[in-house]
């Protein structure tokens, strides 16, 4: 009798634990306490991949070069926890109704939150991780050195998005990239030859190989072929974002972090220092490797809802200039190659962001392996995606479909998609 109720106990002690256990927690390796990975394989390796996600600023070696620090606010930007979750619905083929919950059991999400009118609707963490845990933005921070773009032509910097790069980057002179407007870099419009598969064996790859020691300079040396006149098209290639960084430290004398420390991480009420993963040359690696709370990227989503204002604190003004603002995020201002469903099969592309199709004006800052920030400015809503995928591209398993469908069921919550 004692055997069978000891049988009955594990059974039942099994069935609670497997209702816990997280979506590819063996694969991940929780049974080795997400361990954090090495300059070689914090970005390929699934074992590392919660870990170093949410520790890449403290791996040593990444790049040749150092973390470089954006210091937060003196008073942050508080953030009000609603005292009841909405009760969120999302559907995906013939399944309905389905909940938040439903969602975290079937993707392997680190960190979720979802904001609306800057009050904290939805905040989950799993793998262990925390508020307190930086993450890996991956290609969000795209979009952050576009906003830097805007403001060092706010500043006068820059004198216009139409000047080759090379006016600002001497070091770019004779290459591909140096003779690219600025315009066709926020664009990825470069007309290069460039493909981005993340296999290692890709044109990513033989740049990141040419900038490792040398920057991003001695990397825009190795991508010397144009497919297609500059300005025509949309190509990803995320070495058009280093270039950026190279102009703009040419154009104010700063690196990107020094440069938006006081103009935007400080103003927009960061309250957690952030990192951003520099080369030898101690310039970031703009195109990604920003390391910030679940916390600091929604209150930088509620900034972009706002239209680069922040809405506790209207005397501070403009702190990203809402007329660049608007014209990065909303596909009716580019050429209709760069609009939802030409650019791409589903989104557009503007300066460093993706644009989605619809009249209303709706976008994302997307990473690989799931990071991501959604935000609907009209309704003043934000969601905040931080995850851990199998594969690098979203679209490969069910992550892609899924979380647009959640973003879908939170947005048509509150009103019209």
């Amino acid at each position: 009798m004692k055997l069978r109720y000891a049988f009955i106990f594990q059974v039942a002690l099994s069935a609670t634990l497997s209702a816990h256990a997280e979506p590819d927690e063996a694969a991940l390796c929780k049974a080795q306490g997400y361990p954090v990975g090495t300059a070689s394989t914090w970005f390929t390796d699934i074992c590392v991949r919660v870990g170093s996600f949410s520790h890449q600023g403290e791996i040593w070696g990444i790049f040749g070069g150092r973390p470089n620090t954006l210091q937060p606010a003196s008073q942050a930007l508080a953030l009000r926890k609603s005292d009841t979750a909405p009760d969120f619905r999302w559907a995906i083929d013939k399944q309905k109704g389905l909940t938040v919950d439903d969602y975290l059991q079937r993707q392997p999400v680190m960190a979720l939150l979802v904001i609306k009118d800057g009050v904290v609707q939805v905040e989950r963490y799993q793998y262990g991780r925390t508020a307190e845990h930086r993450f890996l933005s991956n290609s969000m921070a795209k979009t952050i050195t576009a906003m830097a773009v805007g403001l060092a032509v706010r500043e006068g910097h820059i004198k216009s998005l139409d000047e080759r790069a090379d006016h600002y980057a001497p070091t770019l002179a004779g290459t591909l990239y140096g003779e690219t407007t600025l315009r066709n870099l926020l664009r990825m419009s470069s007309g290069a030859k460039f493909e981005e598969l993340y296999n290692g064996a890709d044109d990513l790859a033989r740049y990141v190989a040419a900038a490792r020691y040398g920057g991003a300079a001695a990397g825009a040396v190795a991508i010397n072929s144009r497919a297609y006149p500059q300005g025509e098209r949309f190509n990803y290639a995320s070495a058009e974002t280093d270039m950026l960084a190279l102009v703009l430290r040419g154009a104010t004398g700063q690196t990107l972090s020094a440069y938006l420390e006081p103009r935007l991480w400080q103003p927009m009420g960061a309250e957690t220092s952030a990192l951003w993963r520099a080369g030898s040359d101690g310039l970031e690696r703009a195109s990604g490797n920003f390391n910030a709370t679940a916390r600091d990227y929604a209150r930088l989503g509620i900034l972009l809802a706002n239209d680069g204002m922040r809405p506790d604190r209207p005397d501070l003004g403009e702190i990203l200039p809402r007329d660049f603002v608007l014209e990065a995020t909303d596909w009716k201002r580019h050429p209709p190659a760069f609009a939802p469903r030409n650019a791409t099969p589903y989104y557009g592309y503007g300066y460093q962001v993706w644009t989605f199709p619809g009249e209303q004006r709706r976008f994302a800052l997307l990473g690989v392996y799931g990071q991501t920030i959604y935000v609907d400015p009209a309704q003043k809503l934000v969601m905040v995606h931080l995850a851990a995928n199998a594969t690098a591209k979203a679209g490969q398993t069910s992550m892609g479909r899924e979380v647009g469908a959640l973003w879908y069921g939170i947005v048509t919550h509150y009103g019209r998609w």
